[in-house]
Order: C-alpha cells, then structure tokens, then sequence
C-alpha cells in the first residue's frame, strides 16, 4: 500500500472514529414525544381515575382521555447527539433546547415538584369549574403554604393555617389577602385571624419593604377549597396543569344522567381556571399523536393552541375548539344530537 493510500485510510478511520464518538456525546436538547393517555372516565390500576364520595353518579360510556407528552434528557441525564438526530428525524417528535423545558437555574427534582403542585392545583380548578358550570356552591379559604425564613411570619403563621381575615376584613382569596398586606407601610403590624387546628387565633406580624419596593410579611398562600363531597383524582405518574380541561369534563359526566360523549372516543387538553376559562398548553402535535394512538377521533383543542394544531393533526382526527369548559360541553351536546353548532378550529 503506498503511502498516500496508507495515509487517506489512516484520515478516513480517524474521521469515523470521531464521528462515532462525538454521536456519543451529551448535547443541551430535550427530545419531545407522544406520552400515555388516560381515560378520565375509566381507571387506572384497576381504580378510578375520577372517584366521587358523597353525591349520586351516574354511568358513563366511551373515554374522555387526557393526553401527555414524554421528554427525554434534562440537566441530570442528558441525550447524545446521535438520539437528538434520530428526533429532528421524527415527526411525530420535538427536540427542543434543554432550557425551554428547564431553567437554567432549576434543577429536574424542581421541575418534577412544581409539576407535581400544578397537577394538584389543577385537579382543585378543574372540581371547582365542574361544580361552578353545575351551580354547585362551595367554600374557598387561603391557606398558608410557607413562610419564608428571616421574614416577619416565619414562626408566627404555620403551614396549614386558614387565614380568615386580615386587619378584621374577610379576605376570600390569595389576591385580598396579599392587597392587605400591600396596604400598609413597611414596619406597621398586620393582624391576621387564622383558623389553626379547631382554634381561631389573631396572629400580629410586622411587615417589612419586599421586592420592587412592596410590602410582605413572607408568607407563601394558596388557595385551598372547600368542596361538599369527595373528589378523587388518581392519575399516577403524570404531572402539570394541561389536563385540567378533561378533568372536569370527566366530573361533569360522572355527576349528570346522560352520557357526555356519546360512546365517542373523545381527547383533549387544556388548563382550566375555576371559572371554567380553557388555557393553551404545550406540546400540542405530540398530543394529538397520543389521541389518535388511544384511538381518538375529536379532540378539543383550546383556542390559543388552533393555530399550531393545524399545521400537524393526524389524519381522522377532528380538532374541535374549545374556549371554555361551558363551551366544549355545548360542542359534546352537539356532536352528540347532532343538533346546534360544533367550533372547528382556524387559522389565526
């Protein structure tokens, strides 16, 4: 072999070799796919995914499935090379850079917990929507989640407190309460009625200057409700808010007579707020795979994701608009009876 040859092979294997080694190599990307699907009006390890305590109930047929997007990689385990490749090749996936899913400075446990707490939040607005679309009154109380140390409340409000009151006015949500407290100077005192245990206390805490100049006493709050019957929610391993929509649809089924859907196999996503205000999502065209995959043929869409939703929907699926939890059961009722319009979505 002459030399010349002996060096090309030599460059040629060098080059592979590194080819081979630099696929093997972590990159700060985010691979994106179709998650598992659960029907909210079925179960989930042989238990339901939507168990209501205390009020009648009433059969239902065909699934109300909520949809999920898997990630792979993260600041603790991050993709090669070669695996973002095969996403950018996929489209039924997304390869997203890392820090779209993670901040910079949060690490993936902190991400798993937030999106824990907003599962949690979500079921509680999605109750509270269902119940308000069925003219079901409830109670609303701001309990105390925290206390930041070093500030003014650490050690006089406790986690688990019900705040009742602030300076004698009832306050009914977290925004009141936190306008209360805005209200004073730095260094005046906040009276605060509590309900701590079966005891209602007075707790005096003095504020001081916070953030942009405002008056805190740091104290975390969250809303906490006060429903008049049980609702269990029991989906697993799945995190954040975007199931919020089908959570309460799945409660409406279950609390009137008639079926929701029709025996249809029906997916979809989106927040929701207690007053039943349907909120965009991400991940919309892994979603829609995961629906058609669970065997979907409608799958409500809220309004600010039509747009994008459009550009990617499978094949046989229907996307049916929906703005808010009222109108996405007026869209069910419709394709049900065939009766009165169904909104489709449109490009913006």
């Amino acid at each position: 072999m002459s030399r010349r040859a002996l060096t090309l092979l030599l460059a040629g294997f060098l080059v592979l070799a590194l080819g081979v080694a630099g696929a093997f190599q972590p990159v700060p990307y985010v691979v994106l796919s179709p998650g598992p699907t659960e029907n909210t009006i079925g179960e989930v390890n042989k238990k339901p995914v939507i168990a209501i305590k205390g009020r009648q109930t009433y059969p239902t047929s065909g699934s109300l499935q909520l949809v999920t997007v898997a990630y792979q990689g993260g600041p603790a385990a991050k993709i090669d090379l070669l695996t973002a490749l095969r996403g950018w090749l996929d489209p039924t996936v997304a390869v997203v850079p890392q820090e779209t899913i993670f901040a910079p400075d949060r690490t993936a446990q902190e991400v798993e917990e937030e999106n824990t707490v907003e599962m949690t939040n979500s079921q509680d607005s999605a109750t509270a929507a269902a119940l308000n679309e069925l003219k079901i009154p409830y109670a609303m109380v701001v309990g105390v989640v925290s206390t930041e140390k070093g500030r003014p409340a650490d050690g006089k409000l406790m986690k688990g407190d019900e705040i009742n009151s602030v300076d004698g006015k009832e306050t009914k949500d977290v925004t009141a309460v936190a306008d209360a407290v805005k209200a004073h100077k730095p260094g005046e005192s906040v009276t605060f009625n509590v309900t701590r245990g079966t005891q209602k206390i007075d707790v005096t805490v003095q504020t001081v200057a916070g953030p942009q100049a405002q008056t805190v006493v740091g104290v975390m709050m969250q809303a906490k409700y006060k429903f008049p019957f049980d609702v269990d929610i029991n989906v697993g391993d799945v995190g954040g808010p975007s199931a919020g929509l089908m959570f309460s649809l799945g409660i409406l089924d279950k609390l009137t007579p008639g079926e929701l859907t029709g025996g249809k196999q029906i997916a979809g996503t989106g927040t929701i707020t207690p007053a039943g205000e349907v909120g965009a999502i991400g991940g919309i065209a892994q979603k829609m795979v995961g629906a058609k995959d669970s065997g979907a043929t409608i799958f409500l869409t809220p309004a600010d994701n039509c747009a994008e939703a459009l550009k990617s929907v499978p094949d046989g699926l229907r996307l049916v608009r929906a703005d808010t939890l009222h109108s996405a059961v007026a869209a069910l009722d419709a394709l049900r009876t065939s009766k009165g319009d169904v909104p489709a979505c449109e490009a913006g």
